[in-house]
């Protein structure tokens, strides 16, 4: 199991726990990209964070480009054990790209959430903080992030109940 950084709620993990994943693909990559020149080895990741406790589902988000270059990445993600959740590439008037799951990711958790205890979120962005305060609040969830720590929003961090930070150990979870 990933060593966990700081646990506001030291709750004992245990293999009972029912554990939910949502991986936002763009983020993660972006950050192994920026910050290590690397790509994320997300099946080790995934290993390492559920660690001994049951998985109910692991969703990853991806954007689908018009060179389909993403496709042996889809692929190897399936057979790493998630759900290929994907959507095109929105190209606007003027060249601006958009890219972004973070609504889906949000409502995917939600509807998972009566049948977990606990949800992953592996990205470090801070658009994820009113998603965790809900799933604290009103379904009464553990909720940990899995990220880089360096491109993490600090108030994510500290909206969490386990940050665990892929940067402490980067050899283990990337491929160079």
């Amino acid at each position: 199991m990933l060593e966990k950084k700081r646990q506001k709620n030291p709750e004992i993990t245990s293999q009972h726990q029912r554990v939910g994943v949502f991986v936002d693909a763009q983020n993660m990559y972006h950050s192994a990209k920026n910050l290590y020149h690397a790509k994320v080895n997300f099946k080790k990741v995934l290993e390492s964070a559920v660690g001994k406790r049951r998985l109910i589902r692991a969703f990853i988000y991806v954007i689908r480009t018009e060179s389909g270059e993403e496709k042996a990445f889809v692929e190897a993600l399936e057979k790493g054990g998630f759900e290929i959740k994907e959507k095109d590439l929105q190209i606007f008037p003027g060249g601006m790209k958009k890219a972004d799951w973070d609504v889906g990711l949000a409502i995917d958790a939600v509807i998972l959430a009566d049948k977990i205890d606990v949800a992953i979120i592996m990205s470090g962005d801070g658009d994820f903080i009113p998603l965790v305060e809900y799933l604290h609040i009103s379904k009464g969830l553990k909720v940990e992030v899995v990220s880089f720590g360096r491109s993490t929003s600090a108030k994510l961090k500290e909206a969490v109940d386990v940050f665990t930070d892929l940067g402490d150990d980067p050899k283990k979870f990337l491929i160079y």
